[in-house]
């Protein structure tokens, strides 16, 4: 089963009780605000038995309970979600211009907390100081949560900042670590094994179970990195 929707966008089964929906195949801004408006819009058409909404990338996956979708015949509910759903997305969402929540993160970059930074810098052919500039200035995009609880992969690195993840992944990252791998940047939100470079490191908790929600940033929230130094780093980590 694959049903077309709007232009570019299909929609396929993932198991017995949730779809998937395929808005693109790239890695980029515009493909990612498609993805947000979407699921704007499912949240606001209040499907029954729909228990989560999980946008990435360039897909939406919708978890339901099949219970809300049997039908007096004993069907599958899987045909009437997806028909559901379908029908929704018949006319492409409509991409909200209002701002939507910046979250300013603080991060001490360098050396302890940083260890990658000069390495990253001699890879981008830029004064440290540069890097440190052109990654705090940009308004980056919270494209989905991944890989662990409250991991933001953020859309918006300038180029010139790529950089490979390591050879060898790290058996522990800090937690708090922010790193760049390949043309993304993110926040190790526990200490977890990982290959990304490191730059830096913010004092704050990105996720905490026991807070509602749970993550600090969500998917669709904007970033801005904002650099402090290590006595501060200090002061607010031991708070």
């Amino acid at each position: 089963m694959n049903h077309r929707a709007d232009a570019g966008v299909s929609i396929e089964p993932l198991g017995e009780s949730a779809l998937l929906i395929r808005i693109g195949e790239t890695l980029d801004d515009a493909t990612n605000a498609r993805v947000h408006a979407a699921a704007s819009a499912l949240h606001a058409a209040g499907l029954p038995g729909v228990v989560d909404i999980v946008p990435a990338y360039a897909t939406l996956a919708i978890h339901f309970d099949p219970l809300a979708w049997v039908d007096a015949n004993g069907g599958p509910p899987l045909p009437h979600v997806a028909s559901a759903v379908r029908a929704m997305l018949a006319s492409p969402p409509s991409i909200t211009t209002e701002e939507n929540r910046v979250v300013e993160i603080p991060v001490c970059y360098g050396g302890a907390h940083g260890p990658d930074l000069e390495a990253l810098a001699e890879h981008a052919q830029l004064a440290v100081a540069e890097v440190i500039a052109r990654h705090a200035s940009t308004l980056y995009r919270v494209a989905m949560l991944g890989f662990a609880p409250g991991f933001p992969y953020l859309l918006g690195l300038d180029p010139a900042l790529a950089m490979p993840r390591r050879a060898s992944p790290r058996t522990r990252v800090p937690a708090g670590s922010v790193a760049i791998g390949g043309m993304q940047t993110g926040i190790y939100p526990a200490a977890l094994p990982g290959g990304w470079q490191l730059i830096g490191q913010t004092p704050l908790v990105l996720f905490d179970a026991h807070r509602d929600p749970p993550s600090l940033v969500l998917p669709g929230d904007r970033v801005r990195f904002v650099a402090i130094a290590a006595d501060e780093f200090d002061e607010r980590a031991n708070a």
